[in-house]
């Protein structure tokens, strides 16, 4: 049977999937790529915000629209499908089985049962309310040796933890994934070992955060250390971190950094906001002062950082000063790097029964004005790189040939900008692909570089 996947949502949701797309290929199925040829249908859901929501369930639908067709079973899992199981089914009776994660120690088994008898035996009275915290099974090593990884030879996510324990009152994760849980080092590394062998030449390190890696089971943070040892794996050039929370930034982290030429030297700094008074209701763990402390001691030891941050505007209880207060600190701080997300009202979580909720038209205002100053910061620090070197990894050509395309090592994939490389040869050099070549900048837009190859 041919079977066809479609992850949404995050990297750490895109490593479930190729975990399971492992579990297919070990008993001998054929993966697909067009939804057209596939006999079983996989959707991995997020449910992390309303628009991921939205997402997830119209995905649901069109695929449905393949049983009709070729498609006998369409199966459903992920963060949706935690959060509001019992919904779903009654929902959705198109979907032959939903797999929550708490159960994914049982995936395949379940997944089998479908299969052998064709038919399901949804499960009863298991949805969990989302106040309730979920205990997620163990995160096994022989799945992650498992997984396909589905991003080409250059570069592969590895999960060192799984869920969070910050409980941040606008977030739904700890509700969804449970409590941050870590993976053992030695197995981490293993698994490091085995993508070195397989040809991958950077190593994007995810959890919901980083800094909590160790601490439940070493009790103390081991992300630093961590680093190290996977610097020395031989064949893996690039090294990076991502979700790294201010509190959690440590002189040994930083220090590490500073030092090891294999790990990018790039801070992605969630800070969510800089008002005191919203990030107290946020339940946040750091105030203005020490985001302020944080960004100066880590520029003054790497003076060639790149910082990137995420926030949040109308969150309640938001007032225009406080928004201008946090709008004027992206100014002042110039991040290289910044997204922005207009507050979500997620069931559950304390934050959706603040008083003061924001109208969705000032949230789109904050919004819209946020990134119009953060453009202006973006270009300005384009320009400034006009006539620099970098070395960029070769990924990809331009549809017309013109351009190779790659990244350099202060672009995460998917997420950060892009180089793209004149091609001055009337040929189309093979050797450059999945590469690593020295390029000078000679022009830029607002996210993008544009260069020419130093021969």
């Amino acid at each position: 049977m041919n079977v066809g996947f479609i992850s949404l949502g995050c990297s750490k949701n895109l490593i479930d999937t190729e975990v399971l797309i492992g579990e297919f290929k070990k008993n001998k199925y054929n993966i697909v790529n067009e939804e057209e040829k596939a006999d079983i249908l996989v959707i991995n859901t997020c449910g992390f915000i309303e628009s991921a929501k939205e997402e997830a369930i119209n995905t649901i639908l069109e695929m449905a629209e393949y049983k009709k067709k070729r498609c006998k079973y369409l199966i459903v899992m992920g963060c949706l499908v935690q959060r509001y199981y019992e919904e779903l089914i009654k929902a959705l009776p198109e979907v032959d089985l939903f797999i929550k994660i708490e159960n994914y120690d049982k995936l395949w088994s379940k997944i089998e049962d479908l299969l052998k008898r064709g038919i399901i035996e949804k499960e009863k009275n298991t949805s969990k309310k989302i106040s309730e915290i979920p205990q997620m099974p163990m995160l096994r090593q022989e799945e992650f040796l498992n997984r396909t990884i589905t991003t080409g030879t250059n570069y592969a996510y590895i999960k060192i933890g799984e869920g969070c324990s910050n409980k941040c009152t606008y977030c739904a994760i700890p509700y969804i994934r449970g409590p941050f849980a870590s993976r053992k080092m030695e197995d981490i590394l293993e698994e490091a070992n085995m993508l070195a062998k397989k040809g991958i030449k950077e190593l994007i390190v995810i959890a919901q955060d980083t800094t909590k890696y160790g601490v439940d089971i070493y009790g103390e943070s081991k992300l630093a250390e961590l680093l190290e040892k996977l610097s020395k794996i031989e064949g893996i050039k690039w090294i990076r971190f991502l979700y790294s929370y201010p509190e959690g930034i440590t002189e040994e982290l930083i220090d590490v950094v500073a030092k090891n030429d294999k790990i990018a030297k790039y801070f992605d700094i969630p800070i969510q906001h800089v008002s005191d008074k919203i990030l107290k209701r946020m339940n946040r763990k750091t105030n203005r002062n020490q985001i302020e402390n944080l960004i100066a001691n880590i520029r003054n030891k790497i003076p060639n950082v790149i910082l990137r941050t995420s926030l949040i505007v109308g969150f309640p209880g938001e007032t225009k000063e406080d928004f201008e207060e946090l709008n004027e600190f992206v100014k002042q701080t110039k991040f290289d790097k910044l997204g922005t997300f207009m507050y979500s009202k997620e069931d559950g979580t304390p934050a959706e029964k603040l008083p003061e909720q924001i109208h969705g038209n000032t949230k789109k205002a904050r919004y819209n004005k946020i990134m119009k100053t953060q453009q202006e910061i973006s270009r300005k620090l384009q320009e400034d790189k006009i006539g620099k070197t970098y070395e960029v990894l070769v990924e990809d050509m331009s549809f017309d040939g013109k351009y190779y395309i790659g990244r350099t090592m202060q672009d995460v994939p998917d997420i950060d900008g892009i180089v793209y490389i004149k091609n001055e040869n009337d040929k189309i050099q093979d050797s450059l692909l999945n590469h690593f070549v020295n390029c000078k900048v000679i022009d830029v837009s607002n996210y993008d570089l544009i260069a020419k190859l130093l021969y």
